[in-house]
């Protein structure tokens, strides 16, 4: 096994909204020209946003769908990857796995497999029953959700996930929901109501609705333990190891600068 380096970074000014989305895609091309020399995660908690997918736009309902974002406080975005419309929030916690890799599509489906599990496991040290799966009328529906299940029965999602895999790298974004669940079934009943799509409010929620005064800190510092722990023992593919290294905002924006903002 070879040790390689691993940058962990807790984003702490924002770069804007959309900027904020669109810098995932600025350290995917970086880590793909060996820029940084190993893998970056880039932690952040994000202003709040309606991601909507490339399949919203081409709605009949989505001029009505993005007004109606707006008028709950969130900002309207489309992004690149797959998937529907989801929302998140200042309570919420986006996670971007950015990795330089030979054949980036090798392995494509594991790692939706291998960062659920370690999701699920950052919240269940933290006494959250969390589990990997699609549940019946959630937003975003995907293979990978990962969702919550309350002292009810209720299934709440809690994270969407989506993989974008250039040649020479790949990233990984989770969006997983901790607090304030609330805003996000209100802003998502009325844009999924626009868009003309089925969705079941009742399984949307965030991390606190099933273990009451958990924090955004308390599920980043989770999530670094299980980086510390797996990561210092083969990693995502079992055949390196790596040195968490805590690398700050302003040196990672040192070394990729944002890309300027189009007129």
């Amino acid at each position: 096994m070879s040790t390689k380096n691993l940058h962990w970074v807790e984003q702490n000014v924002s770069l804007g909204t959309a900027a904020d989305l669109e810098y995932s895609t600025t350290v995917l091309r970086a880590v793909q020209q060996g820029m940084m020399g190993g893998p970056v995660v880039r932690i952040y908690r994000p202003a709040p946003t309606v991601s909507f997918g490339q399949q919203d736009v081409r709605m009949a309902g989505y001029e009505r769908a993005r007004n109606c974002s707006q008028q709950h406080g969130f900002t309207p975005v489309v992004r690149r990857v797959g998937g529907r419309a989801a929302a998140y929030h200042h309570g919420s916690v986006v996670i971007d796995h950015i990795q330089p890799e030979n054949d980036a599509m090798f392995g494509f489906r594991q790692r939706f497999e291998y960062f659920g599990q370690l999701v699920t496991a950052a919240l269940a040290s933290l006494d959250v029953a969390a589990a990997v799966g699609e549940i019946p009328g959630e937003y975003c529906a995907g293979e990978y959700s990962v969702h919550a299940v309350l002292n009810s029965g209720r299934q709440i999602k809690l994270a969407g996930t989506a993989q974008r895999v250039v040649k020479g790298a790949w990233l990984f974004s989770t969006s997983l929901v901790v607090e304030d669940g609330r805003a996000i079934r209100d802003v998502l009943t009325d844009v999924y109501d626009a868009l003309d799509i089925s969705f079941d409010p009742q399984t949307a929620g965030s991390a606190d609705e099933a273990r009451p005064e958990i924090t955004v800190d308390d599920v980043i510092d989770a999530l670094l333990v299980q980086y510390q722990h797996r990561f210092v023992a083969g990693g995502h593919s079992g055949h390196d190891t790596y040195e968490l290294t805590e690398t700050s905002w302003s040196r990672l924006i040192d070394a990729i600068p944002p890309e300027p903002t189009k007129s």
